[in-house]
């Protein structure tokens, strides 16, 4: 693996943070800009610190122990001088995969959730997301020894964190209002949207060329086809997004339809990215950017308030592409993303089945911690703020 690659892959993921900051704070009513953004930050102290301790062991740890549901060792992370530059490097290119999980869930979080109760589940929800993780990555992982297809993690981050996102915003409840009207409330700042979803989609490309592992030894072929196949996925969703916009949106470029369709495009094309072509990039993107309209769309009409619309690009879309990984990838005798061919390119449907499997165990792992910890959570400090404080806004009554 190339350290350099890696290390510089994972700056670029880190500025993802700003990127969802931006997003859920302008997607968001004024009074809790601040506050979501802080979350963010604290996804990241919090998270990474838990991470360090125990997340990347309970992911890559080799020690004995380790076994396929779980990994074992270098927790507290401290590698001596012949292996540090190989842990290190892995260890801050996972640990960016692992605070975006919890990101995610911010959003669908966002205006009625305890500042003090969020920071308990960022120390927690780590977690969740380090056992599938070393399922898929690491080499004695169950998933990853049936050949399952996940180039940058559309499973253990999208998945994971999508899940948790439905979890919470079910048990939340919806916010103060929500749905007195058929309107979202005000978002305060639709250019901060935009901006956040420029800076999503620069860190996507780290995301996803950053899985690499490297550019020698003919793995620059597969970052640079993973860079081109994100970028046309997100154009396909892009396009599909302007087409939805404008049939259901009284003709009118609607900010939240473009974003989240593009959004919903990049998590699509996550699992594939690098053992794909161009034109079946740019279907798998279009169609997410239907799956995450949809999704959007079911959760309204079930009344369930996701202020950021996580659940509809995370939870439906990371579904979606798990299943084109099935459908639509190469084999790949560089790096071994995939051991087989997808369906429509001549293969059988033994990949398709390997990934139903992954679809239905990460969402059975990911829907059960996170309800026993958010339900716990709940029960001893509670998990939403009283309804004066949130009529008056988190930025008032937290800071």
């Amino acid at each position: 693996d190339d350290a350099t690659w890696i290390l510089t892959s994972a700056f670029i993921i880190f500025t993802m943070q700003s990127g969802f900051g931006l997003l859920e704070s302008g997607m968001a009513t004024r009074r809790n800009e601040v506050n979501i953004m802080m979350k963010n930050a604290i996804d990241v102290i919090f998270g990474g610190l838990l991470y360090w301790a125990f997340g990347y062991g309970i992911s890559f740890g080799t020690s004995k122990g380790s076994n396929g549901f779980t990994g074992w060792g270098s927790f507290f992370l401290d590698p001596d001088d012949d292996t540090m530059g190989t842990e290190f490097s892995k260890f801050t290119f996972q640990a960016s995969f692992a605070t975006t999980a919890t990101t995610i869930v911010s959003g669908a979080m966002a205006e009625r959730t305890k500042l003090h109760a969020y920071i308990i589940f960022c120390l927690t929800n780590t977690l969740v997301y380090s056992f599938p993780a070393h399922w898929v990555w690491a080499d004695n992982g169950w998933l990853k020894q049936l050949h399952v297809v996940d180039v940058a993690g559309v499973g253990p981050v999208h998945l994971v964190g999508g899940v948790t996102a439905l979890i919470a915003a079910v048990m939340l409840k919806p916010r103060y209002g929500r749905f007195d009207s058929k309107q979202q409330l005000k978002s305060s700042s639709p250019v901060n949207s935009l901006l956040g979803l420029f800076i999503l989609w620069w860190g996507w490309l780290g995301f996803n060329c950053g899985s690499t592992f490297g550019i020698s030894g003919g793995k620059w072929k597969l970052a640079a086809k993973a860079a081109a196949t994100t970028i046309m996925a997100s154009c396909g969703g892009g396009i599909t997004s302007f087409i939805i916009s404008y049939l259901f949106h009284n003709k009118k470029v609607n900010v939240r339809i473009i974003t989240n369709g593009i959004l919903g495009s990049l998590v699509s094309i996550t699992g594939i990215c690098a053992v794909t072509y161009c034109w079946s990039a740019i279907i798998i993107g279009s169609i997410g950017a239907i799956v995450e309209a949809s999704g959007e769309a079911l959760l309204v009409k079930l009344k369930i308030d996701d202020p950021v619309g996580a659940t509809s690009v995370h939870f439906f879309c990371s579904i979606w592409g798990l299943l084109c990984c099935g459908l639509f990838a190469r084999f790949d005798n560089i790096q071994m993303f995939s051991a087989y061919t997808g369906l429509f390119l001549g293969g059988g449907f033994e990949l398709l089945g390997i990934q139903c499997l992954a679809i239905a165990s990460i969402i059975g792992w990911s829907a059960i911690i996170s309800y026993i910890n958010l339900k716990l959570l709940d029960f001893v400090i509670g998990l939403r703020v009283d309804v004066e404080d949130e009529l008056l806004g988190a930025d008032v009554s937290e800071h």
